[in-house]
């Protein structure tokens, strides 16, 4: 659900310092604000989005502008589906 247009998208203002003190190609900036709404201040620069357990590479382009940063940063991870015919569907192979 998107935030209401008179308080506008939620930007982490110590995030976009961070921005406004690197250059693009300086490495990842560290961040663990996953709600933080991508400008287009961002586009170009690396962020290594924390995910719980690690810190996730996200590269930022036009397409992700308006977007969350923790959409690009996945808390789980699939491992498969279960179950007998997946077991011999994996024997064939």
């Amino acid at each position: 659900m998107s935030r209401s247009l008179k308080k506008g998208p939620y930007i982490d203002q110590r995030l976009m310092e961070k921005v406004n003190k690197q250059k693009a190609d300086d490495g990842p900036i560290k961040t663990w604000s996953r709600a933080c709404t991508i400008a287009p201040e961002m586009i170009g620069y690396t962020f290594a989005v924390h995910n719980g357990k690690d810190f996730v590479p996200v590269r930022i382009t036009e397409e992700m502008v308006g977007h969350k940063l923790g959409e690009f940063s996945p808390t789980t991870k699939f491992s498969r589906h279960g179950g007998k015919m997946q077991r011999e569907i994996e024997k064939k192979t």
